[in-house]
């Protein structure tokens, strides 16, 4: 399945005046979602004053709000056709997404020896799952979204897939969809932002494009990433991990 759909980029702008600014729309859903899903957990409490984390945890909470600003601000750049600018920061964006990752892991790896030194190793090896394959997830569509940044066309769209799979714990934690939320429930919310650019690109298009199919197949069994707390592999590997950290 061929990823390119047109001509090479060079010959095709990253945006124009005018042209409806569908993904800074999606942007500021992917915010919302942010918000709502940590809002009981983080989000609320700070607002009054009464979150109690580790500083690590606030530098997690800036790093990926910036993220989704950052997005933003780069599909205000391409809808308004100010190209220059976009690559521009792109080159910071590249920056930051490393970042991204990096603070990703220390905050997983953080938690995950807090739990071991509370003697609470079980449930140490079971947190640490979802954050660490997150931290595999978003830098392969991150990297496809770079490798492919001459080709606007597939290059917003794997950007796009590595923005929502940042999303994934906290639709987890949006209290209305059920804890656990049933998998049916679970999967449209979290692919909401997807679905939307899917139909937009189906509607004005009549294109499905495959940066998004391949997206959402990755999405998909990142979800089922569950199956894997109580395998040996996985207690064995994350048991190893403990021993470094008791």
């Amino acid at each position: 399945m061929s990823l390119d759909k047109g001509p090479s980029t060079t010959s095709i702008p990253i945006g124009a005046p005018g042209k409806r600014p569908i993904y800074v729309g999606i942007g500021l859903l992917l915010t919302l979602m942010a918000l709502v899903g940590f809002w009981p957990t983080y989000f609320g409490p700070l607002v009054q004053g009464t979150v109690d984390r580790p500083p690590l945890v606030h530098v997690h909470a800036v790093v990926y709000m910036g993220w989704l600003c950052l997005f933003i601000a780069q599909a205000a750049l391409a809808s308004t056709g100010r190209v220059r600018l976009h690559r521009k920061l792109g080159r910071i964006a590249i920056a930051y997404g490393i970042g991204v990752i990096v603070v990703g892991v220390l905050t997983a790896f953080g938690q995950f020896s807090r739990f071991i030194e509370a003697g609470q190793v079980e449930v140490a090896q079971r947190r640490l799952l979802g954050p660490l394959t997150d931290m595999v997830a978003f830098p392969v569509f991150f990297a496809l979204a770079v490798g492919y940044r001459r080709r606007p066309e597939i290059h917003k769209r794997f950007m796009l897939v590595a923005t929502t799979t940042l999303l994934i714990a906290a639709v987890s934690r949006m209290p209305f969809l059920g804890t656990p939320a049933p998998l049916w429930v679970f999967l449209p919310v979290w692919f909401a932002p997807i679905l939307l650019a899917m139909a937009y690109d189906f509607m004005t298009k009549r294109l499905i494009h495959p940066a998004y199919v391949i997206g959402l197949g990755g999405l998909f069994l990142l979800r089922l990433r569950g199956n894997l707390v109580e395998t040996d592999a996985w207690l064995g590997f994350s048991g190893w991990l403990a021993a470094f950290v008791d």
